[in-house]
């Protein structure tokens, strides 16, 4: 089956005092391309997620972004800093001794306000530890993995349908350039002759034979039937490309240079009005192929 690169997938998610949204998108790309936006105060799941990804996608520029809050419903704790505290009380101390030797009495601070003063009194409303969290996370992105593996599968199957119209109209234009040269075979061959009569009747003592040889080069430089036999070969490869699971796009996007070298041989062999058409017709057709096989995982 053929995956495209294109994909989009979301998804928001709740838990341990936290809520989450997930973004995950991507394009086509000549390989992975992972960029990655996540919370860096979650330790290690940048790593995680960048693993787990490489193993799940072949192909393409894949952006990935994770907004994590604090849930305005849960409640926030409070501790005070016991770093802190000590040189608080200290620093009170030294000003009431101060006051004392200076004469001046000073009104006793309360408890609400050394709380109150800065960095004492601190919310808990970031644990120390996010593994906790940081599982959580990871269990929501396998079910993101799985809606955005769903979606470029879905746009694989439609690109599946266009690239095969487009092979099978390769194939028919290959066959009615083989029955066009097979037609232009009969008039080549009779012109060939009649130019041949003609240089013989006016030229004395020409090597017939030499002359022969380069006529029947011409005619083998003429013919196409090589360059036929190498496109109907390439939508066969191309057509098993389609069949086979796994990324193909790299083995498509060689084809493809093939596919144009042929058509470009054809027409500058065509000889023919009828075969040129149809030889423009083919480049046409194997560009807009080449268009849709870049999207291809």
């Amino acid at each position: 089956m053929t995956v495209s690169m294109t994909g989009f997938a979301t998804r928001k998610g709740q838990g341990l005092g936290h809520s989450w949204t997930w973004d995950m998108r991507s394009v086509n790309g000549k390989g992975l391309d992972l960029r990655l936006r996540v919370p860096d105060w979650i330790d290690g799941l940048e790593l995680i997620l960048r693993g787990e990804l490489q193993k799940a996608i072949g192909r393409g520029n894949v952006s990935l972004t994770l907004k994590v809050g604090r849930d305005e419903t849960s409640e926030s704790g409070l501790r005070v800093n016991m770093t802190i505290l000590p040189s608080v009380l200290m620093a009170l101390h030294d000003v009431e001794a101060a006051a004392m030797a200076a004469g001046v009495t000073l009104v006793q601070p309360t408890s609400a306000d050394v709380l109150g003063l800065r960095g004492v009194l601190e919310t808990t409303s970031q644990s120390d530890d996010t593994s906790p969290l940081r599982a959580a996370l990871l269990e929501d992105l396998a079910p993101l993995l799985a809606d955005f593996t769903a979606m470029r599968s879905a746009e694989g199957l439609a690109l599946n349908g266009v690239i095969s119209g487009q092979l099978e109209r390769i194939g028919q234009l290959t066959t009615e350039a083989a029955v066009e040269a097979e037609a232009r075979r009969e008039v080549s061959r009779a012109n060939l002759i009649e130019a041949m009569s003609r240089v013989l009747d006016n030229v004395d003592g020409v090597d017939e034979a030499r002359l022969a040889q380069e006529l029947a080069l011409i005619a083998v430089k003429n013919d196409v039937t090589e360059e036929l036999d190498r496109l109907t070969a390439h939508v066969e490869a191309a057509r098993g490309l389609l069949a086979e699971t796994g990324p193909v796009g790299r083995k498509f996007d060689f084809l493809m240079q093939e596919f144009m070298r042929e058509a470009n041989t054809l027409c500058s062999k065509a000889q023919s009005l009828a075969l040129t058409r149809i030889g423009l017709d083919l480049k046409t057709v194997i560009d807009q192929l080449r268009e849709q096989v870049q999207n291809v995982e």
